[in-house]
């Protein structure tokens, strides 16, 4: 590996990012379309015990958060959880954790590209859905290119428009239950099967769906790398991330199955937002374009959002010599402006695949699926492994419980992968994901032999050694 600290590794970085931006940013990572379409999927899985579904995924996300947490305050760098896995397991988990996450992130992207187009398709209808992707894709590498600051403003208004709809909907829906005169025990326990209509198994897919839909969260980590004071930035964010976890999550998915038969919003293929059948029902005018704008905005914020923390990632790689020296160079700006160049390049052809083939666009998908899972699960285990090395006392941030909380989430993800596997289909995910974390090892075996046998390189080095 490179010998240098990661203090000094990833130095160069801008830290202007402020802790309200920190915030913000935070808010945003786990508030995306997996939020506002994705929950009908979840609901059709679960029924009225969806709530017990993002209950147990919440809790996921909030071990998530707190491990993070801890050592982004110890390590603020933007490498973040892959120096962390290199730091604390060995330098092939790093170089796995980072090339995984970034290649997941860029097939996310593609789709978040090409979904917008499709939501534009409500407007402008003649306007072909890759013209929309390309532009949108263009437009936010820009922003990342700039300074990291600039990428924090419009971030935040993106994760404002977010929470604004949220807020709105919880008011709104509440008012339409109090208004109704019906009570919500009628929807959640008096339709056939009552509140478990699709049993236990049907609540543990959807926990799945939850699971995925809290991805993005790793950014407060990442931000660590370029806040202006971290130790205040970032638990700021985690107090925030606990409020959201529940309010915008568990309470928002309550108010739907209360407040609309669950039959009516829980659905086998996203079609419709079940927030627009609840706008609809509220009374509010256009809720389709309205609910259509909020959406756009959500898949632009997840664009924005993983532009940056795929540039980061490739920016951690190439300082620690695990990729070519050329994506850690720096713009005058501070921005790692070839690897955000060099980000964006893979997203077009990631969305170019989805628009054109989307069966290959499938596989791919099986990829950054099994990727999310094991990233996390990597992230835990480095977090262990963190706590060995530093006593608990001297952590400004500290997580409760631990490390059952660590073995609960551990186990939790676990059985969310052999599920993955049994099932028709999510089982993708393991005959991609597989072959890809076997093809990233041998590329990192192979440049570590490479590295030992050129004189200059350093040991463990990488491909940009």
């Amino acid at each position: 590996m490179n010998p240098l600290p990661i203090s000094e590794r990833e130095r160069g970085l801008q830290r202007d990012l402020s802790k309200g931006q920190v915030v913000m940013i935070g808010l945003g990572g786990a508030i995306g379309t997996g939020l506002f379409m994705g929950s009908g999927l979840a609901i059709g899985y679960a029924g009225p015990a969806v709530i017990l579904s993002y209950v147990l995924a919440g809790f996921v996300a909030l071990v998530m958060v707190f491990s993070l947490s801890e050592m982004a305050v110890v390590h603020p760098t933007a490498g973040s959880f892959g120096t962390y896995a290199e730091t604390y397991l060995n330098p092939w988990a790093g170089f796995v954790v980072r090339y995984t996450y970034w290649i997941a992130q860029v097939i996310a992207i593609g789709g978040e590209a090409v979904a917008a187009g499709l939501y534009m398709g409500l407007w402008f209808p003649s306007v072909p859905v890759w013209l929309w992707a390309l532009g949108f894709c263009l437009v936010l590498v820009y922003f990342n290119s700039r300074s990291v600051s600039n990428f924090g403003t419009v971030e935040s208004w993106f994760a404002l428009i977010k929470v604004s709809a949220i807020v709105l909907f919880i008011v709104l829906g509440t008012a339409t239950l109090l208004r109704s005169g019906q009570a919500p025990s009628h929807n959640l326990t008096g339709l056939p099967g009552g509140f478990f209509p699709k049993g236990l198994g049907g609540v543990w897919m959807a926990v799945i769906v939850g699971i995925f839909s809290f991805n993005g969260i790793e950014v407060i980590a990442v931000t660590s790398g370029e806040a202006r004071n971290p130790q205040v930035a970032i638990p700021a964010a985690l107090r925030t991330m606990l409020v959201r976890l529940f309010l915008f999550y568990v309470l928002a998915v309550a108010i739907i199955v209360a407040t609309v038969p669950w039959t009516a919003t829980g659905v086998t293929a996203v079609a419709q937002s079940p927030f627009v059948t609840v706008f609809q029902r509220s009374g509010i005018a256009h809720a389709a374009g309205v609910m259509n704008f909020v959406v756009i905005s959500a898949a632009l914020s997840s664009m924005n959002t993983n532009i940056y923390l795929c540039s980061r990632m490739l920016f951690s790689l190439a300082r620690g010599s695990y990729a070519p020296p050329l994506l850690g160079s720096l713009s005058g700006r501070g921005s790692p402006l070839a690897a955000v160049l060099t980000s964006g390049a893979c997203i077009l052809v990631a969305a170019a695949v989805s628009i054109f083939t989307p069966h290959a666009y499938e596989y791919l998908l099986g990829v950054a699926l099994f990727a999310a899972i094991l990233v996390w699960m990597i992230i835990l285990v480095s977090h262990l492994s963190f706590r060995r090395r530093h006593a608990a006392e001297h952590l400004p941030v500290r997580m409760p419980l631990f490390p059952w909380m660590q073995y609960a989430g551990l186990a939790m993800l676990a059985a969310i992968l052999v599920t993955m596997g049994f099932d028709p289909q999510l089982r993708l995910s393991w005959v991609y994901g597989v072959p890809w974390v076997i093809l990233i090892s041998a590329a990192y075996f192979i440049w570590r032999a490479r590295a030992a046998a050129v004189p200059g390189l350093p040991a463990e080095g990488g491909p940009g050694a």
